[in-house]
């Protein structure tokens, strides 16, 4: 297991951590992310998606449930909100299961403690902790092969 810690001062320092880590992902990488509301998933998903795919505004899933991100008409990303999702037809009926093994688009689950039966074993584990009003620590764990 590998575990990197990063501490963030404002949503800017937590996109460019976003945009970091992706920039270290290979293809068809699941990130499950965990974190109170407003810890900043989505800034981190933001930033990951300046670098997978620099055209699209990432934005919340949350109403929608799942947003896709396409670069050069291909899918790069499958942005979840598990939040809503109250059991397993509920996430069957969003697509997860056949978008989450598409070996050329990355995954990146908010509220990943909502599904814990659907999350791969190599997910990489990405946990958002306020501790401030704009300080974060962002915890990755890897496992695996993704070490």
């Amino acid at each position: 297991m590998n575990l990197t810690e990063i501490v963030t001062s404002s949503c800017e320092e937590t996109e460019e951590a976003g945009r970091k880590f992706a920039g270290e992902l290979e293809k068809g990488a699941f990130v499950a992310f965990y974190g109170d509301l407003g810890a900043g998933k989505t800034a981190f998903v933001r930033g990951m998606g300046k670098v997978l795919c620099p055209d699209a505004e990432v934005c919340s899933p949350s109403y929608s449930i799942v947003n896709e991100y396409r670069k050069d008409g291909k899918t790069v990303i499958y942005h979840v909100d598990a939040y809503r999702i109250s059991d397993e037809d509920d996430l069957y009926s969003t697509g997860f299961y056949d978008f989450a093994e598409d070996p050329e688009a990355t995954v990146a689950v908010e509220w990943s403690e909502k599904i814990p039966y659907a999350l791969p074993e190599n997910a990489i584990k990405v946990t958002i902790e306020k501790t401030g009003d704009s300080t974060r620590k962002i915890t990755i764990e890897r496992s695996g092969e993704n070490s």
